[in-house]
């Protein structure tokens, strides 16, 4: 992989959330095998100090079980066998409890740092573990020698544990010697899981340092460079060319969508040529008239052949026209401020449809609208 060959100097940025996402569906989280060690030793030798008694005693009966015969027993052929098979149920069933908190720490023990993961892919093969340069280089980079001393590091330290337990337990040792038989045998069994459960728990100091290595390894590897960081917003946000493809074709929507709703408005007002706006005004449902759409140029010539189209009257107010194609988003009503200029539209096209009656005399549209200052637009 390309990533694979960038050197670490290069990757200065921390990883992100998607690379975060995509190493954990792959499988690659961070591990350590410390901690697994760890809770599996302490966890299995405690189970065996809490089910030691009943482990004693089942070996007691299992012994009584195979050193005492029935005379029966001597004259049947299978009787052996059946002895080896309750014997071997019997030893089972006094080790059930340890196997199963061994089973169990080994799923959950795992789960302490990285938490639930299963991939498939973590399993499958790689070509790059399959070649010997890519072998040797891990067998002799620096992260080997890292596991080197940690090997090492734990040979030290339990093997140190390991003399102060026995140099403390000389005495009970010896003493064993001179205990009836089931007695020493159960003796020996509770120093013997005492002296691993204290030599486990050395472990802990080796999984303390090597959870945090392991963390660090980990974002190591997933550590980016800036063109990666790059590749990858491309490829969450689109490439520049679908994106500004995308802009278009949703504006072409929007347009299409504005220039539908134009056959429904009460008066297109133009400036004349350069920009045009498509006013409804419902009494009944609006408190105010509504801009249905707007346009300039090419656009303005399309709301106004729309309009000629569907006999929609078109008021030619530059000022006005500019006004409301400034400060009006398509759908929403005029600002208060153009009111009173459109209510003289509206009134100039009342009047017009009186004078095509024969009702009124022709009228004449003031070319001064009272227009605000601060909504006027050159």
């Amino acid at each position: 992989m390309a990533e694979d060959k960038d050197s670490s100097s290069e990757k200065s940025q921390e990883p992100t959330q998607k690379r975060l996402d995509t190493a954990r569906e792959d499988g690659n989280v961070a591990r350590s095998r410390e901690l697994n060690t760890t809770a599996i030793l302490i966890g299995g030798t405690a189970a065996v100090i809490a089910y030691g008694a009943s482990m004693i005693d089942a070996l007691r009966e299992i012994m009584r079980h195979n050193l005492v015969l029935e005379r029966e027993s001597l004259f049947d052929t299978n009787a052996m066998l059946i002895q080896l098979g309750d014997s071997i149920w019997s030893g089972f069933e006094s080790l059930l409890p340890v196997f199963a908190i061994l089973l169990l720490l080994a799923l959950v023990a795992p789960m302490a740092l990285g938490g639930f993961n299963f991939s498939l892919k973590a399993i499958l093969p790689k070509a790059s573990r399959l070649n010997p340069m890519s072998g040797l280089a891990r067998m002799f980079g620096g992260k080997a020698l890292v596991e080197l001393a940690k090997a090492i590091a734990k040979v030290l330290v339990v093997a140190g544990l390991a003399v102060l337990v026995l140099y403390a337990n000389v005495g009970g040792m010896l003493d064993v010697q001179h205990q009836p038989t089931l007695s020493a045998m159960a003796n020996a069994l509770d120093m013997l899981a005492w002296a691993v459960l204290w030599m486990s728990c050395a472990m802990i100091l080796i999984s303390l340092v090597d959870i945090p290595l392991q963390v660090y390894d980990h974002n190591q590897k997933l550590r980016m460079t800036m063109q990666q960081v790059k590749d990858e917003m491309k490829d969450s946000d689109g490439r520049p060319e679908v994106k500004q493809r995308i802009r278009q074709l949703q504006y072409q929507m929007s347009q299409n969508k504005m220039l539908a709703d134009v056959p429904e408005a009460d008066v297109i007002i133009t400036n004349p040529e350069h920009y045009a706006v498509a006013l409804r005004y419902d009494q009944s449902k609006e408190g105010a008239p509504v801009m249905l759409a707007k346009g300039a140029d090419l656009v303005a010539q399309k709301i106004r052949e729309i309009a000629q189209e569907h006999r929609i009257p078109i008021v030619s107010s530059p000022a006005l026209a500019r006004a409301i194609y400034f400060n009006t988003k398509i759908g929403q009503e005029i600002p208060g401020g153009l009111y009173v200029a459109v209510a003289q539209v509206l009134a100039y096209l009342h009047q017009l449809k009186q004078y095509a009656r024969g009702r009124a005399k022709r009228p004449v549209l003031n070319p001064q609208l009272p227009i605000p200052e601060e909504l006027q637009h050159d």
